[in-house]
């Protein structure tokens, strides 16, 4: 599972391996936990299958969700059962799926005996093109607002992401895509997304990167083009 990634927000770096045009860098953090606001990708609702990009939550909210808190809950979705549980299958029957783009994800390595915070990323630090699944909720003051939660999959027998977690808790991965897959992933159908559902396979990066002193949030420079 992840709860702790870095989006992509540069503008060069959102042409060069999404194909989004901006005219200036996103204003999201440098990292995003939980409730906090990061870029998604979606197809434009008008039906032109033009891409677009947009902010959201990190921490899909249903429309029976309340309050924002709701997303503390709901920021990852298991690709097993995204298509049966209230939080996200209107979501996914309504081909609601999202690309999350992503620096790399953080998740906890237990190997030395207690939690260390690791880092992962492609090789080279190309950006990651994350899976997920995006809703707009509409607050009971009527305010609306872009959700999103990424998908996972198992992660057994995975070289990098088994070695996360304690060792008694089920390996999850986020949902990495082929860039070859991302216009398919958008438009697809229900069904066919199912076949999306696999382990990344490429060479991926791992890292010790703990928190900076007192727990801030920030990270170094983003990864150098390649």
């Amino acid at each position: 599972m992840c709860s702790n990634y870095r989006p992509v927000t540069r503008a060069d770096r959102l042409l060069s391996h999404f194909g989004i045009e901006r005219e200036k860098d996103m204003a999201a953090p440098e990292q995003t936990w939980p409730l906090g606001m990061a870029p998604f990708i979606r197809l434009h609702e008008d039906g032109s299958g033009n891409k677009v990009i947009d902010e959201g939550q990190f921490g899909l909210l249903p429309h029976f969700a309340k309050e924002l808190a709701f997303g503390r809950k709901t920021y990852n979705a298991r690709s097993e059962t995204v298509d049966k549980l209230a939080s996200f299958k209107y979501s996914w029957a309504h081909s609601q799926r999202c690309i999350i783009p992503a620096e790399g994800v953080y998740e906890p390595c237990y190997e030395s005996g207690k939690a260390l915070r690791w880092y992962i990323q492609k090789a080279f630090g190309i950006p990651m093109g994350i899976a997920g699944i995006y809703r707009q909720w509409k607050s009971p003051e009527g305010a609306l607002q872009w959700t999103f939660a990424m998908l996972t999959v198992n992660a057994d027998r995975h070289p990098v992401f088994q070695r996360m977690h304690a060792q008694n808790d089920e390996k999850r991965m986020v949902l990495i895509l082929d860039p070859v897959d991302y216009d398919r992933w958008l438009r697809c159908t229900p069904d066919e997304a199912k076949t999306f559902f696999r382990q990344w396979q490429g060479p991926l990066e791992a890292f010790a990167a703990p928190l900076p002193p007192r727990g801030r949030k920030s990270l170094p420079d983003s990864p150098k083009d390649k």
